[in-house]
């Protein structure tokens, strides 16, 4: 139509910021992201995929998991496993999220993946402005951590390395909601990945919650529709949260 405006494919993230860490002496450059924030039942999830100075430009299709299908990540994965140096990826389950609290959940799924990625790397890049991974210290105190934290805002959409470790993240979790949904079926989680679609939230209000959802969240139940501030949504592009979309949004924004 005319005067219709097209949306521009989002540009491929590049190794330019982890080459830049690695020009200043730094080893192993990581890049980190995590899934499974916003979701009502199962683990959250943290990727992690390290690269050296001798790592090549990644695969062609590379993006954030949110903007590829399903079906573009799942063919993504081993091919990003065989470009980085060490990936993996951590999770921490829901009663450890009900335990622990969310940020410290997914601390702890940091550092299971980066131990499980076998490699200690100099600089771990997380996306957006938060450092979650390194242990709150009071102020003063000197750092103890093995590795730099470095945050970058829409490090997901630009840095290859945490581009990848979204997608590893993303394929693993989904492949675990997947082998979960086979075991409690009422719940839908092949599809809706554990987020707060409506099958998922009927399913709820009809069965109520089983042992992989959230207890420490307001849940929605048979007496009560409410769900958590910000539950079954994910972090845009943008970085503003927005609504989950449904899994045949094709090569748009979907579930994270």
């Amino acid at each position: 139509m005319p005067g219709r405006l097209r949306s521009r494919p989002s540009p491929a993230p590049t190794l330019r910021a982890e080459r830049a860490l690695l020009r200043q002496g730094h080893l192993l450059v990581a890049g980190m992201d995590e899934v499974g924030r916003g979701a009502l039942a199962g683990p959250v999830s943290v990727g992690v995929a390290v690269v050296d100075a001798g790592t090549r430009t990644a695969p062609a299709g590379l993006r954030d998991s949110k903007l590829l299908a399903p079906e573009v990540r799942e063919g993504l994965a081993p091919r990003l496993r065989r470009w980085a140096v060490a990936e993996a990826v951590g999770h921490a389950s829901a009663g450890e999220v009900d335990s622990l609290g969310l940020t410290a959940a997914l601390r702890l799924a940091g550092r299971r993946a980066l131990a499980a990625a076998g490699v200690r790397p100099c600089v771990v890049v997380l996306d957006g402005s938060h450092d979650w991974l390194s242990t709150p210290r009071p102020r003063g105190t000197a750092r103890r951590e093995a590795w730099t934290v470095q945050t970058q805002v829409k490090a997901d959409l630009r840095c290859a390395a945490v581009a990848a470790a979204s997608v590893l993240a993303k394929t693993e979790r989904d492949a675990l909601m997947r082998a979960l949904g086979v075991g409690e079926p009422r719940y839908g989680w092949a599809g809706n990945k554990g987020y707060s679609a409506p099958e998922h939230l009927a399913a709820l209000r009809r069965h109520g919650p089983c042992h992989q959802h959230r207890r420490s969240w307001r849940l929605p139940t048979q007496d009560s529709g409410a769900v958590p501030p910000g539950a079954g949504e994910e972090p845009s592009p943008s970085g503003r949260m927005g609504a989950r979309e449904p899994e045949h949004a094709g090569a748009r924004r979907v579930e994270a």
